[in-house]
């Protein structure tokens, strides 16, 4: 009498129950964790062009020749490097909310302002992503041989035509692995805003464990979504990086 059948015929029922977890409709959590990977994605690809722009606007003003603006880049870029980015997060859904909403009422009384979870999510990891993403565009502005800019200048080239013609062009390629980087960080960073109830990936697996009392399984789950995500993009970035850098390694 195999005595084995038995505890096999066990685990065979267990994992079919827990498959069973993943199924579509009321009685799974299949399309709940696939909404909050969609808007875990949604979030971080909106988060990107912000966060890009910001850290690229930063990087110009530390690079500047004015005592100013190097200075407001330089504090921007010790204060949200420095702070945890949860409590940013805390900082732009509550406190900016709060003043906001004492200056609107300070005009029309009867108003009031409300910051959205998904809007101060991207607000929040825009603000730290450009913080560390000016540090990669500072880096990649200083690689690029001054000489070429002097030689711009003296051709008639005003300095914002020089760094469109001549610096933007090169930033591109220097810049990217790092950026590249800050892109995986922010696809995890986005786990954050399950803090406000925004029902990203992380809170929608939350809510699964519990209600199933299953958290090794969801969570397993949730750590097999995100790692696709890296990746995917990680093949994205290999592309775009071998992309940027054919002329030259061909050289």
């Amino acid at each position: 009498m195999n005595s084995t059948a038995p505890a096999l015929q066990s685990d065979d029922t267990r994992m079919g129950d827990l498959l069973a977890l993943l199924a579509y409709g009321p009685d799974g959590w299949g399309d709940e964790l696939l909404a909050g990977a969609w808007l875990t994605i949604r979030l971080a690809v909106v988060t990107l062009p912000f966060g890009l722009a910001l850290g690229l606007l930063i990087a110009i003003m530390k690079a500047s020749g004015q005592r100013y603006f190097r200075a407001v880049g330089n504090v921007y870029t010790t204060v949200f490097r420095g702070l945890p980015e949860l409590l940013t997060l805390f900082v732009i859904y509550n406190m900016i909310q709060i003043g906001v909403n004492r200056l609107v009422n300070s005009f029309f009384p009867d108003s009031s302002f409300e910051i959205g979870g998904f809007a101060a999510g991207v607000i929040a990891l825009a603000v730290v992503f450009g913080a560390f993403s000016s540090e990669v565009f500072l880096g990649a502005i200083k690689a690029i041989p001054k000489g070429q800019v002097e030689a711009g200048r003296s051709l008639g080239l005003s300095a914002t035509q020089a760094f469109r013609l001549i610096t933007l062009p090169q930033l591109w390629r220097l810049a990217l692995p790092g950026l590249g980087n800050l892109w995986l960080v922010l696809i995890k960073d986005t786990s954050l805003v399950s803090v406000i109830a925004l029902n990203d990936l992380l809170r929608q697996t939350q809510v699964a464990v519990g209600v199933t009392k299953e958290p090794f399984f969801f969570y397993l789950i949730a750590c097999m979504i995100y790692l696709a995500f890296t990746l995917v993009s990680s093949a994205g970035l290999n592309r775009l990086e071998a992309r940027a850098n054919r002329g030259f390694a061909a050289r």
